[in-house]
């Protein structure tokens, strides 16, 4: 008998929860690398994908290899086909910089107590490769922010795991006009304005807010998490009597993600690290079990053949509105020049009256 060719693998998981598209790859303790590109972030890089190549900045929940080990590559191969815009190698040599000149490299952000671990790997490859990647690893504190692009920018959360983890939030902010001077018109805005009035405040909104690796916290149930349009979240344990495994491990089960359901109000919650012991038949039929008409907005990422059809079902959409733009267009060109003709055809009030009748 013939061997059997090897199983297929590395298929991404998609989804488009418009206007964002969420693809990447996610199982427990093989990869996760989650790639949002509309934001130009990704969330962790177990595995570098050419996709992810795209992305300027990788957000590191924690440093457990399955999210962190393709890293290293992900800087070689943006270096090595230049990608990326302008940036700095942030080693010194002899406490000074090394007067390298500025290349093409990414940036990863993680955990303060990750950022000299990090450095201290790439580094170990440099005597491997007899070459210096270029590379910048920001830590970024609990709390604070990071610009992605313009007007929006990323917040770590601190999460609990077996390792220092974090959870990170991706906010918009807009200028909203104060509701005293929303009746008031241009000239007097304008007046208010040269006086130094400050006449608008900032508006916050939470557009994807990530989990990473986690156990059950007070911090799941901030506004941005609370308030996020998606919700990308790890589900490491489905079945009933794994509850004590998740808790061991410092991971998510589905009844936690059950119980946080009332509090997000996201319109698309996507779970992802998803034990390879768990089918995703299996976590779909929990899912519709415990989640009730909520069940609609989770999706499982790697749940491949009914994202599939998901999409499929969108294309079709977009197509049919599309047809029907394109026809009442053609319409209304149609009735258009239907007029346009007519008028062209109807006598003139003076060439009527020129008009000799029977009578004359």
């Amino acid at each position: 008998m013939l061997p059997s060719p090897p199983a297929r693998e590395g298929q991404l998981g998609f989804l488009y929860l418009p206007p964002y598209r969420v693809q990447g790859i996610s199982v427990a303790g093989e990869q996760t690398v989650i790639q949002v590109p509309e934001l130009d972030v990704a969330f962790d890089i177990g595995q570098c994908t050419r996709s992810v190549l795209s992305v300027p900045t990788i957000a590191l929940s924690h440093a457990h290899m399955d999210h962190l080990g393709g890293l290293p590559y992900w800087f070689s191969q943006r270096y090595f086909q230049k990608i990326g815009g302008e940036t700095h190698m942030p080693d010194k040599v002899d406490g000074k910089p090394d007067g390298k000149p500025k290349v093409p490299v990414g940036r990863c952000v993680c955990h303060p107590e990750l950022e000299q671990p990090l450095r201290g790997m790439m580094r170990a490859w440099e005597p491997l490769e007899r070459q210096k990647t270029p590379f910048e690893i920001v830590a970024l504190e609990p709390e604070k922010e990071i610009e992605l692009k313009n007007n929006i920018s990323m917040r770590a959360i601190a999460t609990r795991h077996t390792v220092p983890s974090l959870g990170f939030s991706v906010l918009e902010r807009r200028s909203k006009l104060k509701e005293e001077f929303r009746d008031l018109p241009q000239e007097k805005l304008r007046e208010l304005r040269s006086r130094g009035t400050e006449i608008t405040r900032q508006m916050e909104i939470p557009l994807v807010a990530y989990t990473g690796d986690t156990a059950p916290g007070e911090y799941l149930v901030r506004d941005e998490f609370a308030e996020a349009k998606i919700v990308i979240a790890e589900c490491t344990f489905f079945e009933p009597d794994h509850n004590d495994r998740a808790r061991t491990g410092m991971h998510l089960h589905i009844d936690d993600i059950i119980r946080l359901l009332p509090v997000w109000k996201a319109e698309a919650i996507v779970l992802v690290h998803v034990s390879r012991r768990t089918t995703i038949h299996y976590a779909r039929e929990r899912i519709e079990k415990l989640a009730g008409a909520d069940a609609a907005r989770i999706h499982l990422l790697m749940d491949h053949r009914t994202n599939r059809a998901r999409h499929e079902a969108q294309v079709a959409a977009a197509q049919e509105s599309a047809d029907k733009s394109d026809a009442a267009r053609t319409a209304k060109a149609a009735a258009l020049a239907s007029a346009s003709d007519a008028g062209a055809n109807e006598p003139s009030g003076e060439s009527q009256a020129q008009t000799p009748t029977a009578a004359e």
